[in-house]
């Protein structure tokens, strides 16, 4: 973690900002619970066990400015609330997700389908693409599957 804090640091630095103790005290938290997906409102709640003078409006700024810098992606999945991701190191590009419209769970798939997809719009396009983000919308696993129980079909016509 503390590699990650440092790298984070020295990227800010590069771009005229400091990793002040409230942004480091946010970084923590992202860094923390980085398999969630957590709202703004959710990263307050867990910044104040660590910095309680801390407000909504610091970590709100702190988390738009890791947005800007490529650090975090901004996500929206559909429900109004806007939640917070670590791009991964590893990644050129963000990983992508299956969002289920019952329950509301949000998996991840880490693997980076659309490089083939990027190649050809470059080939054949002249188009460089510099991001992207794929997110599936539908049933989960455990939905269908209390569907089935239940005696109903799951989306996809199955009893």
């Amino acid at each position: 973690m503390e590699a990650r804090i440092e790298k984070i640091k020295q990227q800010l630095q590069s771009q005229g900002y400091k990793l002040t103790p409230q942004r480091e005290a946010t970084l923590r938290v992202l860094l923390e619970n980085e398999e969630d997906h957590l709202s703004a409102e959710d990263v307050f709640m867990l910044v104040k066990d660590i910095a309680p003078e801390i407000g909504l409006a610091t970590v709100y700024r702190t988390l738009e400015l890791l947005s800007e810098m490529h650090v975090v992606e901004k996500l929206n999945f559909g429900d109004g609330v806007a939640r917070y991701d670590l791009r991964t190191e590893s990644n050129k590009h963000h990983h992508h997700h299956l969002i289920c419209v019952q329950c509301g769970q949000v998996s991840e798939i880490m693997e980076d389908w659309l490089i083939p997809l990027e190649e050809k719009l470059e080939r054949e396009y002249g188009f460089t693409v510099l991001d992207h983000r794929l997110d599936f919308q539908g049933i989960c696993a455990k939905c269908n599957a209390k569907a089935a129980e239940a005696g109903g079909e799951d989306r996809n016509g199955n009893a």
